[in-house]
């Protein structure tokens, strides 16, 4: 039976501390007000005041990661403690409170997103059918038919008397006989199959599918000012396209399986109907969210270091801490990346990449296994990876 505690902050006291590592429960505001920020500028966010119904520390919390943010009372606050193993009862007596934590995860997803995008390449973009047709232009530019035939696709569709409508028809009518592209309508299957080098769906296209991997791999990428960002490369089990699903807006990225993919499929329907009768489903997309706000804001904090070599470092790091075991052990870790891998999730140019990978080898301690990155000793590259993020403060980096 779920018993829930309450817990009285007095104004002026800390609810929960940036860096943290306790993460066993988060707090639902019953009374008061608090300020949640983040001492990181470089995650976009600004401080923001929460009241009767808001949470904080569920990132920490689903992730069983250290605390991302801090949040002090402004007033006497009364909390209802969550504690991580109550969350799934929680969701079966209280389930609207679960979707406003994943909807509210879902924006901030968003946000970083466009945040990270900025940052890697001093710039941004917004959603819109232009956007939909830079991603096919880039992507034919750089002979990835499947993928730009399918964006052409969905520029058409979206913007039939478009600007660019003349050129995408005559891209699309040319390219399409020569390509393995698939699924250019969404279709009732629970599974589909994508060929590798073929895209699930575009950046700023509308959808609602939420997709889930039974098999293979799938890129996560976004092209700003014509370059490709790559945000994030999911695996099996992974979860992705639930942000358009939850706010009903375009897609803020682009997925591109990088092997042979199997996909199982969720749409808004079945979405409702699990929500409903499946708990464990809102549990599991609430542990991915979180696992992926986590992730993002790391990333933010890699983007800040200037030396290449030691970003793909950090950015390796990351990877590892993904899977806790490994992160904490000095075992040996075999990734799915290559060296070009980290360096496109680093949104290192592909101009500099070679010399960048060259240092990166020799600095990392890594080994080549199968054309994949090898980490020797898992806890010796994190811990090498925290001192390239501590503040040089006059110390010369040890790769110039």
């Amino acid at each position: 039976m779920l018993q829930l505690s309450v817990v009285n902050f007095k104004k002026g006291a800390y609810i929960v501390i940036e860096g943290n590592s306790e993460n066993d429960k988060f707090f639902i505001i019953q009374r008061g007000q608090l300020s949640c920020f983040v001492n990181n500028k470089r995650t976009g966010t600004k401080p923001i005041v929460l009241g009767p119904g808001d949470f904080v520390g569920v990132v920490p919390c689903m992730a069983e990661r250290s605390q991302i943010e801090s949040a002090v009372a402004l007033t006497d606050v009364s909390c209802i403690s969550v504690q991580r193993d109550q969350y799934s009862d929680l969701i079966k007596l209280n389930t609207p409170v679960a979707i406003k934590i994943i909807r509210t995860f879902a924006s901030r997803v968003r946000t970083l997103n466009e945040t990270l995008a900025q940052l890697t390449t001093n710039s941004g973009s917004v959603a819109s059918e232009e956007q939909i047709f830079n991603t096919a232009a880039f992507y034919e530019k750089k002979s990835q038919i499947d993928v730009a035939v399918y964006a052409y696709y969905q520029y058409l569709k979206t913007a039939p008397n478009g600007m660019y409508a003349s050129i995408a028809q005559k891209r699309f009518v040319a390219l399409k006989p020569i390509s393995h592209a698939v699924y250019f309508e969404s279709v009732p299957d629970l599974t589909r199959k994508y060929p590798r080098g073929t895209m699930v769906f575009s950046d700023s296209q509308s959808g609602n599918d939420l997709f889930i991997i039974k098999e293979g791999q799938v890129k996560i990428t976004k092209v700003v000012n014509g370059k490709e960002v790559m945000l994030a490369m999911l695996k099996k089990g992974d979860m992705f396209g639930e942000m358009a699903l939850l706010e009903n807006k375009p897609r803020s990225a682009s997925a591109i399986a990088t092997e042979d993919t199997i996909l199982m499929t969720v749409n808004r329907k079945n979405f409702d109907q699990m929500v409903a009768t499946q708990p464990q489903l809102v549990a599991t997309l609430t542990t991915t969210l979180a696992e992926r706000i986590w992730s993002m804001h790391r990333k933010l904090a890699n983007s800040g270091l200037s030396n290449l070599p030691e970003r793909m470092v950090d950015m390796l790091a990351l990877q590892i801490e993904k899977n806790k075991v490994a992160a904490s052990s000095h075992d040996a870790f075999q990734t799915d990346y290559t060296p070009q891998n980290i360096a496109e999730l680093c949104g290192i140019d592909s101009n500099s990449q070679r010399e960048v990978i060259e240092k990166f080898m020799q600095l990392a301690h890594v080994k080549y296994n199968r054309g994949k990155i090898l980490v020797p000793d898992c806890l010796e590259l994190v811990k090498q990876a925290e001192f390239f993020r501590k503040p040089k403060r006059g110390l010369t980096s040890i790769i110039m």
